[in-house]
């Protein structure tokens, strides 16, 4: 399965479409990599990182297959934003990891986390209304500077959701935790899947 295949996937499960900054964050990544660009310098402290990483896991939690930490989500997390987003997605992302750590969410309990974040979730839906508002006002005509300054970046829990989901669905034990792997397919034949057996991916 190759990464344009994984975002449809990933897209699905997230309700249908990935935001704009993020479907050009991935189509940045290849070229991040290959030529060291950096959009920004973006990073988490270690207390931050916890934060991330205790949040990724509530999204997909480990069970009878990998979570989000052992995939590696927390890391491609932080590696994506630095690599491939801008400043107004910094600024978002950060914003919703402080406002998490003056909760004190990483002294709360399993519950207490769990009823945060749906808390979060609620809160996000009008922030989502409210961001696609001031994106439709930033018309084609506006100069490019005083569009950059303008800019609000995806909400928090709506970024840490696509990135997150992103992140564990194109990494080796997400994709095999989701799908039955054949490297070397045969030949095209129609079949009909069991109840609760997993979709093929090539």
């Amino acid at each position: 399965m190759n990464r344009r295949d994984a975002l449809s996937k990933v897209a699905l499960l997230i309700g249908g479409t990935l935001s704009a900054p993020t479907l050009l964050a991935m189509s940045r990544a290849g070229e991040a990599k290959n030529t060291s660009m950096a959009l920004g310098s973006f990073s988490l402290n270690d207390t931050q990182r916890k934060i991330v990483a205790e949040v990724a896991e509530h999204i997909i939690p480990r069970t009878s297959t990998p979570g989000a930490k052992d995939a590696g989500v927390p890391a491609f997390i932080e590696m994506m934003l630095n690599d491939c987003y801008k400043a107004p997605e910094h600024k978002s992302f950060l914003a919703g990891v402080s406002d998490l750590e003056k909760k004190n969410f990483l002294a709360q309990s399993k519950d207490q986390q769990i009823a945060t974040l749906k808390q979060l979730e609620s809160d996000t839906k009008e922030l989502m209304k409210q961001y696609n508002v001031k994106q439709v006002k930033v018309g084609d005509n506006v100069d490019k500077e005083t569009m950059d300054d303008a800019s609000t970046g995806v909400p928090f829990w709506r970024l840490m959701k696509e990135l997150t989901l992103t992140g564990y669905y194109t990494s080796e034990q997400g994709l095999k935790a989701s799908f039955v792997y054949e490297p070397i397919p045969g030949k095209f034949e129609s079949i009909k899947l069991k109840p609760g057996q997993k979709a093929f991916a090539y």
